[in-house]
């Protein structure tokens, strides 16, 4: 595919900026590999072998009965030891991920009680429910990028499509339409976000469609501003002249142009909504107890100052994270600045 010279210069500005290259290639290695979360850490092998029988423990569930004949019926518990024990008496043998933990895996046998401090077992520690610290990061990490994500194009779309509406017919339209913004915004998020914790349990879809309530307004003014401005140039007074549809002028025509200023905003937008479930988790009215949340992992450190590795953690990797989507939304604002000669000079 051949790139017009627009998205050539594009690209080099973002090139460019080393800070936001190299940024956006930690991030992007750093959340592929928590994608596969469950092969990094788990309390299960990843592949197991006994009596000439192959097993997938990280995929499938098996019963102690299916692995060792005369075993129990229910869930296998591959840390317990007396099942160990006898699953080597059989020339059994197992290949555990990096980290031997999940998420919600409770460690046994530690040296002190929890929360227990770093160490080659548990290279980040345990928190004060004896979970591997390291093993809830990864599983984390993962659901606070995911939730950004779903939350950031679900919101962007809703917003986008607003706020060209509104740009778009202006008038009464857009009268009542900032009156509604005006209104909609100025409710107590935090108070309505308590009063549906304590009606049903959130989680993450329930999060999800209740800060899409709200968050959908952060592109509305930008498109808005866009459409106002664009609806007016000659080419689209002369597709409307032809016949051409509402629609297809505001979407084929007016909105690329729009979608320029609306990029640059999608990576702080991002931050944002990571920094938003962080928030909650810490306050309680994120996830469900025990779910692998970051802002958990906050608030266990502000409850355990005995345990400075848990509030280290917890600020490192939420530090880290916005560090790099800031840097990133600062390479992308470049790249689509038309002040910017190609390479990133002035």
């Amino acid at each position: 595919m051949t790139l017009t010279p627009l998205t050539r210069r594009r690209l080099a500005n973002f090139r460019a900026n080393r800070r936001g290259t190299w940024s956006l290639a930690i991030f992007a290695v750093l959340f592929f590999v928590t994608l596969f979360a469950e092969f990094i850490a788990n309390d299960r092998p990843l592949v197991a072998k006994v009596d000439g029988r192959w097993y997938v423990p990280v995929l499938v569930d098996y019963a102690e009965s299916d692995v060792i004949p005369d075993g129990l019926p229910t869930l296998a518990d591959w840390h317990d030891r007396g099942f160990r024990d006898e699953f080597a008496a059989k020339g059994g043998w197992m290949v555990w991920p990096l980290v031997p933990y999940s998420y919600r895996s409770v460690v046994r046998d530690l040296p002190q009680p929890a929360p227990a401090p770093p160490s080659a077992q548990n290279w980040l520690g345990t928190d004060d429910q004896a979970r591997d610290v390291l093993a809830r990061v990864i599983y984390g990490f993962r659901i606070s990028v995911l939730f950004g994500f779903t939350l950031t194009i679900v919101s962007s779309v809703v917003g986008i499509a607003a706020g060209a509406v509104q740009g778009f017919y202006g008038g009464l339209t857009d009268l009542l339409f900032q009156r509604f913004i005006e209104i909609w915004s100025g409710m107590p998020q935090l108070y309505l976000l308590i009063i549906l914790a304590s009606v049903i349990e959130p989680s993450f879809w329930v999060l999800l469609v209740f800060l899409l309530l709200f968050s959908w307004m952060g592109l509305t003014g930008v498109v808005r501003a866009e459409f106002l401005r664009g609806r007016n140039f000659d080419y689209v007074r002369a597709a409307k002249a032809l016949g051409v549809s509402d629609s297809v002028v505001m979407f084929r025509h007016i909105l690329p142009n729009a979608m320029v200023a609306t990029l640059t905003f999608l990576p702080f937008i991002l931050s944002g909504s990571v920094t938003v479930l962080a928030s909650l988790d810490f306050l309680g009215f994120g996830l469900p107890p025990g779910s692998p949340s970051l802002g958990e992992l906050v608030n266990q450190g502000k409850n355990n100052l005995n345990a400075p590795w848990l509030a280290m953690t917890g600020f490192v990797v939420l530090g880290g994270m916005l560090t790099l989507l800031i840097f990133v939304g600062e390479a992308v604002r470049d790249a689509f600045d038309p002040r910017k000669l190609p390479g990133g000079a002035g």
